[in-house]
């Protein structure tokens, strides 16, 4: 195992962290039991498994002392082996519970532990002895979700995947660019002025106009609930099919939907009101330098909460994410995130907790996709009948949408700010109701 600089995002993320706002993305795995025992057995073997595992035994320091070989790295920080690793230290099995999700959403208030690997995962028994969960957590510099996803399945029952080809290494950089490759550097560097520019004015355009509500925002409490919700994906595809479109713009209609029956049956009101979403997009490439960096941007889009026509939201969905499409990711209020790559790493070190409190300026609400295996996932022979993903919570906001889609079956997994959405089990039922309520506009 290597040592690396983390890459400019993965920096960002570790930095703008606080105690009432972790950066930990999350999953809970629901898994049928074979016998009474079987949550213990997983527990065994998850704690067995991960110390082969070179990507879970790696843990981040900070940097406070530049090096003459990496001159810039001042107030950075490396992703490099623990030698003390000890998976007990990361593989918890807790006492039997009747509800997943409560447990599951105590157990996202709580930090990782920094000086570690930052990751845990929690194995939940539950009473009814047919059943257990395992809820994951990896904290955003460690992995992005298609990262958490590869951690995380390394450690369940192999699966019969195909075989991927080596990747080349990368060739080692001096400390002065080839002067042959100048020319394009500049043009390079003054097409990012260009976007960082482009970028900045969407920005400043995205938050006029518009009104949002407050419940979308809060004061830090530290607190967290989760819920989960599963849809049939023969149903999304069937309002795909009549509507057009793709399957991710019919997703995101019916948060909209859900967030319309939500807010009025609260009393909040849906007038008028149309959040910005955050939609993230990856950018990783197989062949990149940094295989295990983050490397995002993103869609901004104002979700039609106040339409009350169904198909009116779909279509209004589907416009803006083709106006982002056409645009690309590399511009607009979305892709701010890309400027994390051009800020200097004690820049991300002092400005970091700034960073973190602009989120509420610059979207509302998070709705993003995490992509799953289509094979069956198992621990110990017990398969995985449902995945609930989790965002983190950005700080000043009260509510994430994360969703994944698991053979057949679409996942949403909703976090929020516990005591500023006590009724996040109404959200939940919202998002089952306008389900039907689609299909029904779309006469199928």
């Amino acid at each position: 195992m290597t040592t690396d600089l983390l890459a400019p995002l993965d920096l960002a993320f570790w930095n703008i962290e606080s105690a009432e706002h972790p950066m930990h993305l999350g999953a809970l795995g629901v898994f049928s039991a074979h016998s009474p025992t079987a949550g213990a057995h997983a527990a065994d073997l998850l704690a067995s498994r991960a110390a082969a595992v070179p990507g879970l035994r790696m843990r981040i320091r900070d940097l406070w002392q530049p090096s003459p070989l990496r001159p810039m790295s001042f107030g950075s920080a490396t992703r490099e082996p623990d030698p003390d690793f000890d998976p007990l230290n990361h593989v918890r099995l807790h006492a039997p519970t009747t509800d997943f999700h409560a447990e599951a959403g105590r157990l996202m208030e709580r930090s990782l532990v920094r000086g570690r690997p930052p990751w845990e995962a929690h194995v939940l028994p539950g009473e009814d002895g047919v059943s257990f969960a395992v809820l994951f957590k990896f904290h955003h510099a460690l992995a992005d979700g298609l990262r958490a996803l590869t951690l995380a399945a390394a450690i369940m029952d192999p699966m019969d995947l195909p075989e991927r080809r080596p990747r080349p290494e990368e060739p080692k950089r001096g400390l002065l660019p080839d002067v042959r490759k100048l020319p394009g550097l500049v043009r390079g560097a003054l097409s990012d002025v260009g976007r960082a520019l482009d970028i900045g004015a969407s920005l400043a355009v995205s938050g006029l106009g518009v009104r949002s509500s407050s419940a979308f925002t809060s004061e830090a409490t530290g607190t967290r609930s989760t819920a989960g919700v599963v849809i049939d994906l023969d149903d999304v595809q069937r309002v795909r099919k009549a509507q057009g479109g793709t399957v991710n713009d019919v997703l995101i209609a019916l948060v909209a939907g859900a967030l319309r029956r939500w807010l009025d049956e609260r009393g909040d009101g849906s007038d008028g009101v149309a959040p910005r979403a955050l939609i993230p997009v990856s950018k990783r490439r197989p062949r990149t330098a940094h295989p295990q960096g983050n490397r995002l941007s993103g869609y901004l889009i104002r979700l039609p909460v106040d339409d009350p026509d169904p198909l009116g939201r779909l279509d209004a969905v589907r416009t803006a994410m083709d106006r982002n499409k056409d645009a690309g990711p590399n511009r607009g209020a979305g892709a701010v995130a890309l400027l994390a790559d051009h800020v200097p790493a004690i820049g991300h070190r002092l400005g970091g907790p700034l960073a973190g409190q602009a989120a509420r300026l610059w979207f509302d609400i998070l709705v993003t996709s995490v992509p799953l295996p289509s094979v069956g996932l198992k621990l110990g022979g017990n398969p995985v009948t449902e995945v609930y993903p989790f965002a983190p919570l950005a700080r000043g906001h009260s509510l994430a949408v994360a969703v994944s889609t698991y053979r057949g079956r679409v996942h949403y997994g909703l976090v929020a700010d516990a005591k500023a959405v006590p009724d996040l089990d109404v959200l939940a039922a919202a998002l089952t109701e306008e389900v039907r309520t689609l299909i029904t506009a779309c006469g199928s």
